[in-house]
């Protein structure tokens, strides 16, 4: 009986905290679409959360750490739709990339934050953020669709730096388009684009050069 009372406990600390850099995570967003991120500092994102210093440095070692972490539910939720459809038997082009319409979507709904947040001092490092991250996953598809291919053959990273380069324009574009594209639609302007690419099984998949 002692062991499941810890047992609950623990959980409800665990979730005790999350809430806490949700809540964190959130003042610094709402802060971020008000006065950019480069101003900001530890004491305006307590002051908004309602929290202590000690409470920030509880979960976060810095303002950047913080930034950083925004991401951090963007990368799970999008690792899980590409698990989940990599698994999935139907064709290549069902399969290929399924984790770019939760890309955009989640873009539209942050379209204001990730705006501001990609612009100033701070744009270079969501930038490089991103761009990982779409590296990671693109990798992944890559691998799952390519063969060893011939010497004259396009080595697989290759590839994946092409298309992730290509993605992150597009998301550029769409959410600074007057246009106000659907989601839909941009997704399927990637999709038209980026599929084609990884058709032909003469990608020579190589170790990642990071």
């Amino acid at each position: 009986m002692p062991k499941v009372k810890g047992l609950a406990v623990a959980r409800k600390k665990d979730q005790r905290a999350q809430r806490t850099r949700q809540i964190i995570q959130g003042a610094l967003f709402s802060l971020i679409q008000e006065k950019g991120f480069e101003t900001l500092s530890v004491q305006d994102i307590v002051d908004r959360a309602n929290v202590g210093r000690m409470t920030f440095y509880r979960h976060f070692d810095n303002m950047e750490d913080l930034l950083v972490s925004g991401f951090e539910g963007l990368r799970a939720s999008l690792k899980e739709r590409q698990r989940e459809t990599l698994s999935d038997s139907s064709s290549v082009d069902d399969r290929v990339f399924a984790f770019s319409r939760e890309l955009f979507t989640h873009a539209k709904e942050h379209r204001e934050v990730f705006r501001v947040m990609v612009g100033g001092d701070s744009g270079v490092l969501i930038q490089h953020l991103l761009h990982k991250l779409l590296i990671e996953l693109l990798r992944e598809d890559v691998k799952a669709t390519g063969s060893p291919g011939n010497a004259n053959s396009i080595p697989g990273e290759a590839l994946v730096q092409f298309i992730a380069g290509g993605l992150f324009g597009l998301l550029m574009w769409w959410l600074e388009g007057k246009m106000r594209l659907p989601v839909e639609e941009g997704n399927s302007i990637f999709r038209r684009l980026a599929i084609p690419a990884v058709r032909p099984t003469r990608l020579r998949v190589s170790p990642s050069s990071t």
